[in-house]
């Protein structure tokens, strides 16, 4: 691998005696999907957090771009090029779709002053609003209320906002979770549409999605990394099959 755009060196992170992250050491490539796997209570949100800057290691080193970032806070990350959607993101429910991509776009721009009002007007933050709707498939609802999208919806409208600070790395967490059979489809295809142009950070227990999507995956057991490897290796791993896929879902 040529030099990773964002990595880990031996993360450690403790709560009490629980170790959720276990000198984890991890690596993506410019431009890939990097999906995270594992059981719940693995580690994997912890991670995250730590990757964001909400969440401080007690040992170990965050580089983005071959800079060391570990003791940086998440709006200094995000100025850098590193988003994480669905917690960085709010959603106010009474603006309409378009009102709140906007006033995202004006916010990562580094302009607040009168946020509500110039968002609402500008054709300067409006313009680039909606061709992020576009690019997630919410050009048609724009003018909705946010409150009366659909669950699924909502994880598009968030991945729209994140998107609005043009983030060289998206961490997404269980962006799926609570979606019928259609929502995840379509936000498969989105993410196929993203995949190429930005790095991803994808957790999700959807082990459909993350086969379909993932170039790697590292697997995580106990705050441990155990695996790293493109689908068919990590499919193949006898370690993961008994720790985490079981023998249908590996094979499968």
């Amino acid at each position: 691998m040529a030099d990773p755009i964002l990595a880990t060196e031996g993360l450690v992170k403790r709560f009490g005696a629980l170790i959720a992250t276990d000198h984890v050491s991890l690596a993506l490539a410019a431009g890939e999907v990097h999906a995270l796997i594992g059981p719940n209570g693995a580690g994997k949100t912890t991670l995250i957090g730590q990757l964001s800057g909400d969440i401080r290691p007690e040992a170990g080193r965050i580089l983005f771009e071959g800079h060391d970032i570990t003791t940086l806070p998440s709006h200094r990350r995000a100025r850098l090029g590193l988003a994480r959607s669905f917690q960085i993101t709010s959603i106010f429910l009474d603006m309409t779709v378009l009102d709140n991509v906007a006033l995202a776009v004006q916010i990562h721009r580094g302009h607040s002053f009168h946020f509500w009002r110039n968002a609402r007007k500008d054709a300067g933050l409006r313009g680039p609003a909606r061709e992020l709707l576009a690019l997630v498939g919410l050009e048609r609802r724009a003018d909705f209320v946010a409150a009366d999208l659909s669950h699924g919806e909502h994880r598009q409208l968030e991945i729209a906002m994140a998107l609005a600070g043009d983030p060289r790395v998206l961490l997404l967490d269980e962006p799926m979770a609570g979606m019928g059979p259609e929502e995840s489809r379509r936000l498969i295809a989105l993410l196929r549409e993203v995949k190429g142009e930005r790095t991803v950070l994808l957790v999700e227990h959807d082990m459909d999605a993350v086969f379909a999507l993932a170039d790697r995956i590292t697997v995580l057991v106990y705050g441990r990394a155990i695996a790293t490897g493109s689908p068919e290796e990590i499919r193949a791993n006898d370690e993961v099959r008994l720790a985490y896929l079981g023998d249908a879902q590996a094979t499968g």
